[in-house]
């Protein structure tokens, strides 16, 4: 095992932490919408047609390119309808549940199986998407065998939910989702906890997985950061990353030979009346969860954390692939002399107001950006935030001139959007910095393939 401690980052103290006592139960949603957006690298193939029956673990869509990546139904019902967008893009399957929720009868592989077999169970199971590669960050090629595996028990995002108690009992389901993972490894699984972590202490006498302990403020937790501590990542290195929730509900197939659909998030944000945490199912209509429990009209839903979550449109749906919901407020177009003022209730990371004087004062922050768009210049504000060891806004520079060579000198193998988030919260030139490096990394794997 091993100590990683970081100290450069940002905690940004938000209101709204969802309260570890009791978890609440989503009664019955009416409507569910699988996201083919959530899972980058994916172009959707519908494998069935609106109107059609569907039981809980079956396809839905797949990728055009990989078939064996397919989208499972969290539920059985009727695939009710398919919204598409501009080129007829594929933006929302929604499926209407019947109540039986009868589910695929799943085979799981035995302890000893082949790579070949844990594939083929990933992919006829529908977890084959939730597996992730670096670099590029997208999903990982069925059949390909990985150099480690990385997994990050230690969410450090702004009202992350706290997956020792969400998984606090849960040591032997989430070991049978380590001995499935490990067949498609040749390395170790690398398994990061919070300091002093009840539930790492399951995984102690495992010499397969390789545990990591680690402290510091945000993005301490993230799998990057992990990664850059522990291998860095080289041209022609392979890394897989999994969430935690993935990997448990991965256990609880095998387990019970079902495609389990079950997640436990954490509702949070200052406009969420009675912050806490949810057992509901993935791609749920949020209406049950959210009716009569938003402080005011004027709110931004996220699903995901504030940083790198994903916008909730009118009918907002939890996605496949998130632990959490974010509920703030939308910010002010305009602020009389906003900059000028003393700013007590404002957050700020450059002492811009005198609230930086209240080190452990949480904030009810908006969405407003605190200025326009301005020239992009050198400030140094991304290397305070980012424990990386790279230099992030060199980088930036050099996907927006379309550099490969300097790209990958600087570093672009190891970084996707939520290693760079930070650097887009704090930055003055209000630059999109997480959409930069997600058009350098398709720039690169184009490239590179």
């Amino acid at each position: 095992m091993s100590q990683i401690k970081t100290r450069r980052g940002l905690n940004i103290r938000l209101q709204g932490a969802a309260i570890c006592e009791i978890i609440m139960q989503d009664k019955s949603p009416e409507i569910f919408a699988i996201h083919p957006s959530d899972f980058q690298g994916l172009i959707s193939k519908p494998a069935i047609q609106p109107g059609d029956k569907i039981q809980r673990g079956e396809a839905v869509c797949f990728d055009k390119n990989n078939p064996e990546i397919r989208l499972v139904s969290p539920v059985s019902g009727i695939l009710t309808d398919i919204v598409r967008g501009e080129k007829r893009k594929i933006l929302q399957y929604l499926i209407t549940p019947d109540g039986t929720n009868a589910a695929v009868k799943l085979q799981a592989p035995e302890e000893n199986c082949s790579s070949e077999d844990a594939w083929e169970f990933l992919s006829v199971s529908g977890f084959a998407p939730y597996i992730m590669q670096r670099p590029y960050g997208v999903i990982a090629i069925p059949g390909t065998i990985s150099d480690d595996i990385f997994i990050s028990f230690f969410d450090t995002a702004p009202l992350a939910p706290d997956y020792e108690f969400i998984f606090g009992e849960s040591g032997a389901t989430i070991l049978k989702g380590f001995k499935l993972l490990s067949k498609i490894t040749r390395g170790k699984i690398h398994a990061a906890f919070k300091q002093g972590s009840r539930l790492a202490e399951e995984f102690k006498s495992l010499s397969f997985i390789e545990l990591h302990y680690v402290s510091g403020p945000h993005p301490a937790g993230n799998t990057g950061t992990v990664i850059n501590k522990v291998r860095p990542i080289n041209k022609g290195d392979l890394i897989f990353t999994i969430q935690p929730s993935d990997v448990y509900a991965l256990g609880k197939t095998i387990e019970t030979g079902e495609y389990y659909s079950q997640r436990i998030i954490a509702l949070t944000g200052s406009e969420a009346q009675r912050p806490a945490y949810y057992s509901t199912i993935q791609g749920a209509s949020l209406k049950n969860i959210l009716s009569n429990n938003v402080a005011s009209e004027n709110v931004r839903v996220i699903s995901g954390n504030v940083l790198t979550g994903s916008i909730c449109g009118e009918t907002p749906f939890l996605s496949m692939t998130h632990s959490q919901v974010t509920v703030i407020p939308e910010g002010k177009k305009f602020e009389m002399l906003g900059w000028i003022m003393p700013g007590f209730s404002k957050f700020s990371n450059s002492r811009t107001y005198f609230s930086w004087l209240f080190t452990k004062k949480q904030y009810r922050i908006d969405t407003n950006l605190k200025g326009g768009v301005r020239n992009y210049v050198m400030t140094g504000e991304y290397e305070k935030v980012c424990p990386l060891d790279i230099y992030p806004q060199h980088l930036i520079k050099s996907i927006i001139v379309k550099d490969i060579d300097k790209m990958e000198q600087l570093g672009i193998y190891e970084v996707i959007e939520e290693d760079l988030a930070l650097c887009e919260f704090v930055c003055t030139s209000k630059t999109e910095v997480q959409a930069i490096l997600r058009e350098g990394l398709d720039m690169m794997r184009k490239e590179m393939n």
